[in-house]
């Protein structure tokens, strides 16, 4: 009788332990939260970036301290210069912000790989219908122990990953920035090409008024006179022309900027300087400079962990399990399974993983070559408009003045030519918008060589830490992994 009660106790026991031990394992376990989409919100925080500097400023200062090219001081008295604008785009840029998001995926990845399998709890019943044997039952827990050494492996593969996705984000950073550089010199040119514009009109309206006296004086002929006042429509159709680029390239910059397109902020038209670095070898410069190349070469490496890990788990686990039951006396049950590896032993994942391997080194070798041909016609590029401006700026330039300057002695003796006169405004207002279209190009090309060849410093992904909040619009992200 006593045996009886102390082999229910016993039984009660540990089917209340399994319980209890299931309801431990639900604590663990994490809740669900909905969070709404605010759009209005995120207006309203995309509306105060370009009267609120506070964080950018703590911004400017951090970066600065590892890149001497940026500016250590935000000032906006004398107007946004190319080098805060390139700082406002670290900070806000739109596509900079959905790189740190996918690194940060990669970065929650790396944090939870090569977790152990949560142990299993299993219970198995049977009622005995005939016999009077009562209820058969057995309580088991089971546990995988990675002997194959696979979670090493997986931490190893998602802290490459996140390498990966960091170096795409200081290439996207590194890009970002000359594309600022770009869109800056767009918007250079075309403020300069609005003032052409301008001086052109009043030397016309110049022109047209003393067209109109020398017309009513009857010197002119009214063919003549309508052929000068028909140039000047032209010239008044090119302004307006001039104008909506000015106001696109001012939209453009904005938008790289992240701030609104109608963002009330003063915006300096200098072009920006760009330092050519001046290199021994471009293919030597790219191997040790180049962001783009170090990005792919991570992403080889992903591969090569890829693989590994796939060797890896052609090796087997132990899966052990232990636990207690009743089939009308007291049993201890322990279990212990290996799985062989000989029909499948992963040949089908270690076959993917090797191509994989194979499609990132091409990649890598693919994108090296692409860069060299870039690098060489940005060379040619930039030698051709140089020259070209060089003998607009020392030729065509001079001629037109000189040119300009007989118009006006002759117009001083009382001799005028108005038809000449006109085509001397129009042609000084081609030959310097030409030299306009050709400084912008060298501008351009020298951004894109730089671009190319990467910075001269050692470029990590930017830490974005507290200064961009949520509200700003920036994504805080730590990564604890060596770049």
């Amino acid at each position: 009788m006593f045996n009886r009660k102390h082999a229910r106790v016993r039984r009660a026991i540990w089917a209340s332990s399994g319980l209890a031990l299931g309801c431990v394992g639900t604590l663990g376990c994490q809740s669900y939260e909905r969070r709404p989409l605010d759009l209005s919100g995120h207006h309203g925080a995309i509306l105060e970036r370009g009267v609120a500097f506070e964080a950018i400023e703590s911004f400017a200062r951090r970066i600065s301290s590892g890149d001497s090219t940026l500016p250590a001081r935000f000032d906006l008295s004398d107007g946004l210069s190319p080098g805060e604008g390139e700082v406002l785009a670290l900070f806000y840029n739109a596509d900079l912000r959905m790189a740190r998001l996918d690194a940060g995926i990669a970065l929650a990845d790396m944090r939870t790989a090569g977790l152990w399998g949560d142990p299993v709890f299993g219970f198995d019943g049977a009622e005995i219908l005939s016999g009077g044997r009562g209820l058969e039952y057995g309580l088991t827990l089971g546990l995988t122990i990675p002997v194959s050494g696979r979670l090493e492996v997986e931490k190893d593969r998602a802290s490459a990953a996140l390498r990966a996705e960091l170096l795409r984000v200081a290439d996207a950073e590194w890009n970002v920035r000359a594309k600022v550089r770009s869109a800056w010199t767009d918007w250079a040119a075309a403020v300069a090409r609005v003032e052409l514009f301008r001086e052109a009109i009043d030397q016309i309206d110049r022109v047209t008024a003393l067209t109109d006296r020398l017309e009513s004086a009857g010197e002119l002929t009214r063919l003549e006179s309508r052929l000068i006042q028909s140039q000047a429509v032209s010239v008044r159709i090119g302004k307006i022309g001039a104008e909506r680029s000015l106001g696109e390239a001012r939209m453009k910059l904005l938008g790289l900027m992240g701030l609104a397109p109608d963002a009330q902020i003063d915006i300096s038209d200098r072009f920006p300087t760009v330092d050519v670095p001046v290199v021994k070898s471009d293919a030597d410069r790219l191997l040790a400079a180049s962001i783009t190349l170090d990005a792919e070469r991570a992403v080889y490496e992903v591969a090569e962990e890829s693989l590994r890990l796939e060797v890896r788990r052609q090796y087997p686990d132990i899966e052990i399990g232990g636990g207690f039951g009743d089939e009308g006396d007291d049993r201890l049950l322990f279990g212990l399974s290996l799985p062989i590896p000989i029909f499948n032993a992963n040949r089908a994942g270690i076959a993917d993983a090797r191509a994989e391997r194979d499609r990132a080194a091409g990649a890598v070798e693919t994108v090296f070559e692409r860069l060299l041909r870039e690098l060489a016609a940005a060379r040619a590029a930039l030698e051709a408009s140089r020259a070209q401006r060089e003998v607009i700026e020392s030729s065509l330039i001079p001629m037109l003045d000189a040119q300009a300057a007989e118009v006006e002695a002759l117009a001083g003796l009382g001799e005028v030519d108005t038809i000449i006169l006109l085509e001397t405004v129009t042609r000084m207002l081609e030959a310097k918008s030409l030299w306009l279209d050709h400084r912008a190009a060298e501008v351009r090309a020298a951004i894109e060589v730089a671009r190319i060849l990467g910075p001269d410093h050692t470029q990590g992904a930017i830490r974005v830490q507290d200064e961009t909040s949520r509200g700003l619009g920036g994504v805080p992200f730590h990564a604890e992994v060596n770049q």
